[in-house]
């Protein structure tokens, strides 16, 4: 007899029901399948209403994270092997509105994404369209700021933060993380521009230094500690700016 393994999932259509539900499916179980292909799998034989995002099932596009038995992950990713023989509950990404099933609304990670300013800002803005303009970067320049860049937007970070849970005004983990990474770029002259918003009332300070971010992100990106470098630098502006306000 072959092998199963049952997985649950939310069940949320708005145009037809009110509140949410469960619906759990018995798969056939596979040692090398990810939970993306569970329900793919779910899906294309026993159920073609369920809804859910994905795309590069390479852990690269960011667009398959769900709650997997209740952890933030991305489904493509995280395997049957590591629950089996036990079961899997699959929920949407908690801290975000529920479109349909497993789909949440990204609509105010999105906003607050583009007010940090996620490219690179010249003073003089003639240069940003200067193609003939070279901006050497040595290794040295670039590692202030590499492990920032691998930020796949997934926002697991979102969904384990506490803080955000709470306080839906807070920029969040992954804003703030792609703010230090423009901010460190040495081609980069927009930092004042994003201090701003980073140090506002709903930015950093708002942190509560949890780390559950750094825990969940699938890219090790540490959005913890760049939360308290953010923290540290702004408050070194600060004291440095009193100081010429004093003379």
């Amino acid at each position: 007899m072959a092998e199963e393994i049952k997985i649950t999932v939310t069940r949320y259509n708005p145009d037809k029901e009110a509140e949410l539900k469960t619906q759990t499916f018995t798969i056939p179980y596979h040692n090398d399948w990810s939970i993306l292909d569970g329900l793919n799998y779910i899906k294309a034989e026993l159920d073609g209403t369920l809804t859910y995002r994905w795309s590069c099932r390479m852990a690269v596009c960011g667009s398959c994270g769900m709650m997997v038995n209740g952890t933030p992950r991305l489904t493509c990713s995280t395997y049957l092997n590591e629950f089996y023989p036990g079961e899997i509950t699959i929920e949407p990404l908690a801290n975000f509105p529920i479109i349909r099933d497993l789909v949440v609304d990204l609509t105010d990670f999105m906003d607050k994404l583009k007010e940090v300013k996620p490219w690179i800002i010249r003073k003089n803005k003639s240069d940003e369209n200067d193609t003939s303009k070279e901006y050497i970067q040595t290794t040295a320049q670039m590692d202030k700021y590499y492990q920032q860049t691998l930020c796949i937007n997934c926002t697991l970070c979102y969904a384990a933060c506490p803080v955000y849970g709470l306080h839906p005004d807070f920029i969040g983990p992954a804003v703030i993380a792609l703010g230090y990474r423009y901010n460190n770029d040495s081609r980069d002259q927009g930092k004042d521009e994003r201090r701003k918003f980073l140090a506002s009332e709903d930015g950093v300070w708002k942190c509560t230094v949890v780390g559950d971010c750094t825990e969940v992100c699938p890219k090790h990106v540490d959005p913890s500690a760049v939360i308290q470098r953010t923290k540290v630098d702004n408050a070194t502006n600060w004291f440095f700016s009193f100081l010429k306000g004093k003379k």
